[in-house]
C-alpha cells in the first residue's frame, strides 16, 4: 500500500500519553509545517498555530477546556505539547483550521508521535481568560478557537475500530 494512505488509514486518537517524553522542536517543526501546507479557502491561510510546550501555559489551557465541560480532569489526557488552532473569521474559516488539524494528526503520526483532536477552543477562547491569552501572545482578540491538537509520544497502542457500513455511495 502507498505509504501516504497507509498513514492515513492507520492514524488513531491517543488519549494516553508517556508523561516524561516532550515533543522535540525538530518533531514539532515538522507537524506545525505541515499544517501551514494545508488547503484553504482562496487560499486565505487564515489559520493561526499556537504551540504550547510550557508546563505551566499547558495546564491553564487544560484547566480552561475541562471548565467548559463542567469537568476538573485533563482533557489532553497528559499530552506534553498542544497545538491550538485558531482562524480568522472567513466564509471558510472553520473548514481552513479543521484541515490544518488533520494536517497536524496526520503528520505526527507519520513521524511517530501519537495525537488526538481536543474540542472546545471556541469556548476556551471566547471567554476573558482565553482572550487574556490572545492578548499575552500577540494575537488578535477576533481569532475563533477551532480545536486543540494535542502531541506526545503514545503510551498506548489502539486498534481500529469497525468501520461503518453504507458511507460509501458511488454513482
Amino acid at each position: 500500500m502507498n505509504e501516504a494512505l497507509e498513514n492515513l488509514i492507520t492514524r488513531r486518537s491517543i488519549k494516553k500519553y508517556d508523561p516524561e517524553r516532550q515533543v522535540t522542536d525538530g518533531e514539532l517543526d515538522a507537524v506545525l509545517e505541515a499544517g501551514l501546507y494545508a488547503p484553504s479557502g482562496m487560499n486565505r491561510q487564515g489559520a493561526v498555530m499556537v504551540a504550547v510546550r510550557d508546563k505551566e501555559t499547558r495546564d491553564l489551557l487544560s484547566k480552561l477546556n475541562a471548565a467548559v465541560m463542567g469537568a476538573e480532569g485533563d482533557p489532553f489526557y497528559g499530552a506534553p505539547c498542544v497545538v491550538v488552532v485558531l482562524v480568522e473569521p472567513s466564509p471558510t474559516a472553520i473548514e481552513d483550521a479543521s484541515l490544518v488539524l488533520g494536517n497536524l494528526m496526520n503528520a505526527a503520526h507519520a513521524i511517530g508521535l501519537g495525537s488526538c483532536w481536543i474540542h472546545r477552543a471556541k469556548q476556551v477562547f471566547e471567554s476573558p481568560e482565553g482572550k487574556a491569552l490572545l492578548k499575552k501572545w500577540g494575537l488578535p482578540e477576533n481569532l475563533v478557537g477551532v480545536g486543540h491538537c494535542v502531541l506526545g509520544a503514545a503510551a498506548e497502542e489502539r486498534e481500529p475500530k469497525p468501520r461503518k457500513e453504507g458511507r460509501i455511495i458511488k454513482i
